[in-house]
């Protein structure tokens, strides 16, 4: 495990690289920088694998260390000659360091068809700066590995740090690619895809399936017991999901679905165990009016003005009889009862699928101000599993959770949670359900209550958690009414005497002053 300080320096390598790599970045456009710069780190990344297993190979003397499928075997990318890293940084300095970079791309390509049509390949165009181009290399090189693990993991945390930057420097843009770490890390958390099949339908850079890799290894898993499934509808981000799920070792199933997923699905008939998505807030034009008879709206047709409901209803039509949900959406989904989302609203509670709430603060989205929220659903509330553990029968009750107080700003404009922050809203969530290990469940006023579904009721399904937790208990509310109205009322005399005390001072000034 790593010590705090070691940590503290990753993260001081991360922030210098990237501070770095802005320098050399100039008057170009973040959204254009971001594909010449990480399609850089994946390259790093590929001869580093690469040049590692080569090295085990020739170590060994078993093998032919050039036999593309001794690699392949082990889920290794074949480099070839032109792309690995040590030629390139040999070509730095040359005028043509641009089209020498897109003869690497098309060769890995050309040797990897798992990487077809994914990697960028305009470095040689006459607009880039080949002085740019070079020393962005050059700082690349200069980042020095030693083909361990936590090398490999260092790089998959550069690319990750650096899709970050680029999302905040993109503002609103960023968030349709990169959806927030402190999000997912909470959402991931709390449903804590460890086995099965777990699905994204509007996965964007894939960092839910990063996060759910990174949990199964804290949990001492299989990195195997989980099949993973996405869509996006991005064709650049798409080709970000792809680098950066093979950056990290993870193997997935993710499909360019340039239709979209609501009017196109790629994955028909398969269902999913696990559902992680934080599908674009509110849109309009999602070709509702062609959907109408879909056999997916099974609560109600979702308004054509809006897709939220859309989304819920197709991640619910997706999930096995076991399967649970984390949706990251807009605010207005907890409440509105426009064109007909109360009523799915509704039909979704009373048929026992929403299992959590959760009110986020405000400010974590990169560069948007919408307050968002996280939707839990789960197909089966009588007597799911966790483990080996049999859950308790939540047939009952919806847990709320207002986190809206949780964050620190980390920018002027972006909050964070911090570790414990994360930790207390699934282990709240856990300890609901029933898990073992995690402590009894309790209700917090001003943070967290299990309210039943007759009081769900009577708020007319509405699902904002500030109705339902309450305010939070202080300090001078364990204090007896008559002792408060004691203290209040000797305050009230004490400022009563104060404001005498300066009157009379007034009198005197204005008397000597020759006024009164």
């Amino acid at each position: 495990m790593k010590t705090r300080k070691n940590q503290k320096e990753d993260i001081s390598l991360e922030a210098s690289l990237i501070d770095s790599a802005e320098k050399l970045r100039g008057a170009m456009d973040p959204a254009e920088y971001k594909h010449i710069v990480l399609g850089l780190v994946f390259l790093r990344y590929l001869s580093e694998a690469f040049e590692k297993k080569q090295a085990e190979l020739l170590k060994n003397d078993l093998a032919n260390a050039e036999d593309p499928e001794e690699y392949q075997a082990e889920n290794v990318f074949w480099v070839p000659e032109a792309a690995r890293w040590s030629t390139l940084a040999s070509q730095a300095r040359l005028p043509d360091i641009g089209k020498k970079i897109d003869e690497a791309m098309r060769a890995l390509e050309s040797e990897n068809v798992a990487l077809k049509g994914v990697l960028h390949k305009e470095y040689g165009k006459a607009s880039l700066n080949p002085t740019m181009l070079g020393r962005l290399v050059d700082l690349f090189t200069n980042i020095k590995l030693s083909h361990s693990e936590a090398d490999f993991d260092f790089l998959g945390r550069i690319y990750e740090y650096f899709l970050a930057e680029f999302a905040g420097k993109e503002g609103k843009r960023g968030g349709d690619f990169y959806t927030p770490a402190s999000i997912v890390r909470t959402l991931v958390e709390m449903i804590e895809p460890l086995h099965g099949r777990v699905y994204d339908p509007c996965c964007g850079t894939g960092g839910f399936f990063v996060q759910s890799e990174k949990l199964i290894s804290a949990y001492q898993g299989k990195l195997g017991d989980i099949a993973i499934y996405g869509q996006e509808r991005n064709n650049t981000t798409w080709k970000l999901a792809k680098m950066n799920l093979a950056i990290r070792g993870v193997e997935a199933e993710i499909h360019w679905n340039s239709e979209g997923t609501l009017l196109k699905d790629a994955l028909p008939d398969l269902r999913f165990d696990y559902v992680l998505a934080n599908p674009p807030f509110n849109i309009k034009e999602w070709s509702g009016e062609l959907l109408r008879e879909d056999p997916r709206w099974k609560y109600g047709i979702p308004p054509e003005g809006n897709a939220n409901f859309a989304w819920i209803q197709h991640i619910i039509h997706h999930l096995t009889p076991n399967g649970v949900a984390g949706i990251v959406l807009a605010n207005g989904s907890m409440a509105s009862n426009t064109a007909g989302e109360g009523e799915i609203r509704k039909a979704l509670v009373e048929n026992n699928l929403v299992d959590c709430m959760v009110a986020l603060p405000s400010q974590l989205f990169f560069g948007v101000q919408i307050p968002a929220c996280l939707w839990i659903l789960a197909k089966n509330r009588s007597n799911g599993k966790s483990g080996k553990t049999k859950l308790k029968d939540r047939r009952d009750e919806i847990l709320f959770i207002d986190a809206r107080q949780l964050g620190q700003l980390a920018t002027r404009t972006q909050k964070v949670f911090s570790d414990e922050e994360i930790n207390r809203i699934a282990m709240t969530y856990h300890s609901w359900r029933g898990q073992n290990g995690i402590g009894t469940y309790d209700n917090i006023p001003g943070f967290c209550k299990a309210a039943t579904i007759d009081e769900v009721r009577q708020n007319g399904h509405i699902l904002t958690p500030g109705r339902y937790v309450g305010t939070e208990i202080s300090d001078e509310d364990t204090i007896p009414f008559e002792s408060q109205m004691q203290a209040l009322v000797g305050k009230l005399y004490a400022q009563m005497d104060k404001a005498q005390q300066l009157t009379k001072q007034i009198q005197r000034n204005l008397e000597g002053l020759g006024y009164a």
